[in-house]
């Protein structure tokens, strides 16, 4: 067995002083305070905290790692890596890669890649498109996949999905949560080509949320919104990025009973507008990031009800691409790897508190999509625990400490006053130290 000890647990909605007991890949003890000489004498294996914080794992349920067909960017192998020194020790991928996660072959592809390299536990969203709703509501395994993703803006790999006779049978008869990016696709083609008219080539950066407009936002989410109300579907909007799209969301806490439910992003909550004239196309992101005032409206459904999980949508991409004009550079930006210390330093600048953090990027990650035994610190769930260090005196994010293959974050030269010290995926440290043999295991699904 092991014991971390001499720490803060933060968990289910307090802060207090106590220890983690493991044994195998379960959580045995929950305990406050200091353990007794009988329960540390019991542990083979024991870990001093230094009165840091200790953390139930963070479960990042919107990624992009890339792999299959296109792993110059980024592997699951490498970014499981990045995820897992930032204290993610659970994710869920998206699927705009080659070929697209849209038949079951594709899917069994991903999980057997995961299966072989990834760090942290795995689960992969299955994608719509104007062909596959069949197989999606009769014959997916909604117990070993989250959900389906839907585009109702461009992506890749014919994945927009804009035809309403398609999206009503979809909301109306998948048995499973459709995970939702929400933009106005000829509202962003009309603007585009407004600013092509006056740009040409040399669109600036800046004019990014102009041309993925709060407008685009708000028509698409409310539409969606709609369809859900109509039709009953398990609706879930990612990357909300505008104050006036929160108005569709209830501020009640998430519950079982909650339909329809919204993410927020880190880089929406730590940057907006003015961050353009600074990094370019490093916050180049779809949907683009928006004013202060957006921002600000963001934390504050973060710390109420209207924002129920916090994740990534961890997306890299070479510098090299990114360095290209407007119409050419890819939007999506890394962000697992530094994601949980930049919500604990929006909560040091008193956004929200640690516990809120805990909530909205482990607890109720896995209420939403009904993972099983994972996302809190309880006896008999899976042991995957991450221990955050105070740094006091505060230290500088660089390029050069990036593990995602694409080596580079928008937070570069940012300060963080915290730093994820050690990481355990069922058990297993993976984060200093390399285990022989990942220990990660494929996420579960219940009924939501």
């Amino acid at each position: 067995m092991k014991i971390i000890y001499n720490g803060t647990i933060v968990n289910e909605q307090s802060a207090r002083r106590g220890f983690v007991v493991t044994d195998g890949d379960l959580i045995a003890q929950v305990g406050f305070g200091d353990p007794d000489a009988h329960t540390l004498q019991a542990c083979e294996d024991v870990v001093d905290a230094q009165q840091g914080l200790i953390l139930p794992g963070v479960i990042d349920t919107h990624v992009h790692f890339r792999e299959p067909g296109l792993t110059a960017k980024a592997t699951i192998a490498s970014e499981s890596r990045a995820a897992v020194a930032g204290g993610v020790t659970s994710f869920v991928d998206m699927p705009n890669v080659v070929p697209p996660t849209v038949t079951l072959e594709a899917l069994e592809q991903k999980q057997a890649i995961a299966a072989r390299t990834s760090l942290a536990n795995y689960a992969f969203y299955v994608g719509a498109t104007r062909t596959n709703v069949p197989m999606l509501i009769h014959e997916v395994d909604y117990s070993r996949v989250p959900g389906v993703k839907v585009f109702l803006g461009s992506s890749t790999g014919g994945m927009l999905l804009d035809d309403t006779q398609a999206l009503t049978t979809l909301f109306s008869q998948v048995p499973a949560l459709i995970a939702v990016h929400s933009e106005d696709e000829a509202l962003v083609r009309a603007s585009l080509h407004e600013h092509q008219l006056r740009y040409g080539h040399d669109i600036p950066m800046a004019c990014h949320p102009a041309i993925r407009s709060e407008e685009a936002c708000w028509q698409s989410t409310r539409r969606a919104v709609s369809l859900a109300e109509r039709t009953g579907a398990r609706l879930h909007v990612l990357h909300v990025t505008t104050a006036r799209e929160l108005q569709l969301f209830g501020d009640n806490q998430l519950s079982p009973s909650k339909r329809i439910t919204a993410e927020a992003c880190v880089g929406h909550l730590w940057f907006d507008s003015d961050d353009y004239a600074r990094l370019g196309a490093r916050i180049k992101v779809n949907p683009a990031i928006k004013t202060g005032a957006d921002r600000e409206a963001l934390r504050r459904a973060v710390a109420g009800g209207r924002i129920d999980v916090v994740s990534t949508d961890h997306a890299p991409h070479l510098l090299s691409e990114k360095n290209e004009k407007y119409l050419k550079s890819p939007s999506g930006m890394p962000l697992a790897q530094f994601s949980l210390i930049a919500m604990l330093e929006l909560a040091a600048m008193g956004c929200f508190t640690p516990a809120e953090v805990v909530q909205k990027m482990c607890h109720n990650q896995a209420c939403l999509l009904g993972i099983e035994r994972r996302g809190f610190l309880r006896k008999g769930y899976k042991a995957d625990v991450v221990v955050v260090r105070p740094e006091p005196q505060g230290w500088t994010i660089t390029d050069a400490d990036v593990l995602s293959t694409c080596g580079w974050t928008p937070l570069a030269q940012a300060t963080m006053h915290h730093r994820v010290a050690r990481t355990w995926v069922n058990g297993v440290e993976v984060y200093p130290r390399r285990p022989h043999q990942s220990p990660a295991q494929p996420l579960r699904f219940s009924a939501r």
